[in-house]
């Protein structure tokens, strides 16, 4: 993207690779594709709405227009919407359905209270101090 000079030039690219998002998505809904084809896909149109996001940062760096002001994929959500986890990767069409994924958009559950010290202490007896010891 840095080696683009002019905004017209970066637009076109932008929407090449937008046009292959979308192509890519469409491809994913399917969900009579194989696991680790669903995988693989889902890779690559992340990878691509990287790309995607560098030449939106080329064209305002050329003085283009700001193509970062309207909804995110997240915000459109819907059937064919991506669900987005942690850390920015986004699950799109059939790949909201693999094993694995629902589980890591699940909120941590809060029912593991934490350990009081008085129930720490309930395990210390005189073992523990060596009290005990038969070597002695």
């Amino acid at each position: 993207a840095e080696l683009c000079k002019n905004v017209s030039e970066a637009e076109k690219w932008r929407l090449q690779v937008i046009k292959e998002i979308s192509k890519n998505v469409l491809h994913i809904q399917n969900e009579s594709l194989e696991e680790h084809k669903i995988r693989d896909l889902n890779d690559h149109i992340n990878k691509l709405m990287r790309e995607k996001a560098h030449w939106e940062h080329r064209i305002v760096e050329l003085g283009g227009p700001n193509h970062f002001t309207g909804p995110t994929i997240a915000e459109e959500g819907g059937e064919e919407g991506a669900i987005r986890a942690p850390g920015g990767y986004y699950y799109f069409g059939a790949a909201k359905n693999l094993p694995g994924v629902q589980e890591l958009l699940k909120p941590k559950k809060a029912d593991e209270t934490k350990r009081t010290r008085y129930d720490m202490y309930q395990g210390i007896d005189a073992d523990y101090y060596g009290y005990r010891d038969d070597d002695d």
